[in-house]
């Protein structure tokens, strides 16, 4: 059993940041990738950034301006958001896999609101 939890999300103001934690306990040891994915209101959930044995990938909209890291002594991942615009309001969820083709894990999400 895996259970990731968030914390760190907010209320911030347009061109502000917020940096996103995210814990990981339970049997597995290690992860393929961890990352975060989004889900605005009546949006699809989508993808923001993962990391991956030192690759990184990311959202064409989120490039520039939000980074991530892994702490793999912790089974920790964090994403740094800057100069955060309205349009990246929404719930933040962490994500684990095992493997490339395994389970995605979930966290239960953590709300970031950019006020105007």
């Amino acid at each position: 059993q895996v259970q990731l939890v968030e914390s760190g999300g907010g209320l911030v103001q347009a061109g502000g940041s917020l940096t996103l934690s995210c814990a990981a306990s339970g049997s597995i040891r290690s992860f393929y990738d961890m990352g975060w994915h989004r889900q605005a209101p009546g949006e699809q959930r989508e993808l923001v950034a993962t990391s991956s044995g030192g690759a990184t990938n990311f959202a064409d909209s989120v490039k520039g301006r939000f980074t991530i890291s892994r702490d793999y002594t912790k089974n920790a991942v964090y994403l740094q958001m800057n100069s955060l615009k309205p349009e990246d309001t929404a719930v933040y969820y962490c994500t684990a896999r095992v493997s490339r083709w395994g389970t995605r894990y979930w966290g239960q999400g953590t709300q970031v609101t950019v006020s105007s």
